[in-house]
């Protein structure tokens, strides 16, 4: 299976090709950004394309983050990915920006729980526990940092993400430190597209997991009544 990942949730534009015959990826490019993905990201998907030898009709699946993160950065990658499955007739599958940051900690070593954690401002992360063999003890979700805090602070875990730094800072006293703190600003893109060869097909179109309301919101006030 040949997969063609793609990444522009966070703070990085980034793509990558899995062959799962050579059990290896055979191309990424990842660069770090705050803005801009939607300019960077066709050309950089054209280029790890033509490092790996391959055009769209070579793939066999199409993978891509569809968050937690950016909305603008979520909508531009899951737009690219519908739009190359459209026109490849291959499948799209979506994957959790905070699956793909536990990937390769859980890979290393499966015994010790992971919290990914990404900033979502205003003293709230977005965040997802997972313990032994991966498996997930706290879903997804929209948190104020204090109950964070009471749903990670268990048996030394690994946390990886945005806002991994943010949680070690605030650890309350008496509580096991963490193992590891890993404040990346995006996940691996490697890993993205070994969760997307492994992912389920659901028949069903990559959609954004936003976990909350877009800070812009409607001005019900400003609108003129229709006639």
């Amino acid at each position: 299976m040949r997969v063609l990942a793609i990444d522009t949730a966070l703070e990085a534009c980034s793509a990558a090709v899995l062959d799962t015959e050579q059990a290896a990826v055979t191309a990424h490019e990842s660069l770090p950004m705050v803005r801009g993905h939607a300019e960077a990201l066709i050309p950089l998907i054209a280029r790890v394309l033509e490092k790996a030898g391959l055009d769209f009709a070579a793939l066999d699946r199409i993978a891509v983050t569809t968050g937690p993160g950016s909305f603008t950065g979520l909508r531009v990658g899951i737009a690219a990915a519908r739009g190359i499955a459209l026109a490849s007739g291959k499948p799209a599958v979506g994957l959790s920006t905070l699956a793909a940051y536990a990937a390769p900690l859980i890979a290393a070593d499966d015994t010790l729980p992971v919290v990914s954690v990404i900033d979502a401002r205003h003293d709230h992360v977005y965040l997802q526990v997972f313990g032994p063999g991966g498996r997930t003890i706290v879903a997804p979700r929209l948190a104020p940092l204090r109950e964070a805090l009471r749903v990670a602070a268990t048996g030394a875990p690994r946390l990886i993400g945005t806002a991994a730094s943010i949680l070690a800072a605030a650890w309350p006293a008496g509580e096991r430190a963490p193992s590891l703190v890993d404040p990346r600003r995006a996940p691996d893109i490697d890993w993205v597209a070994r969760l997307g060869a492994a992912a389920v097909e659901t028949g069903l179109a990559p959609k954004p997991l936003y976990l909350r309301a877009p800070d812009a919101q409607p001005q019900d006030a400003a609108r003129l009544a229709r006639r």
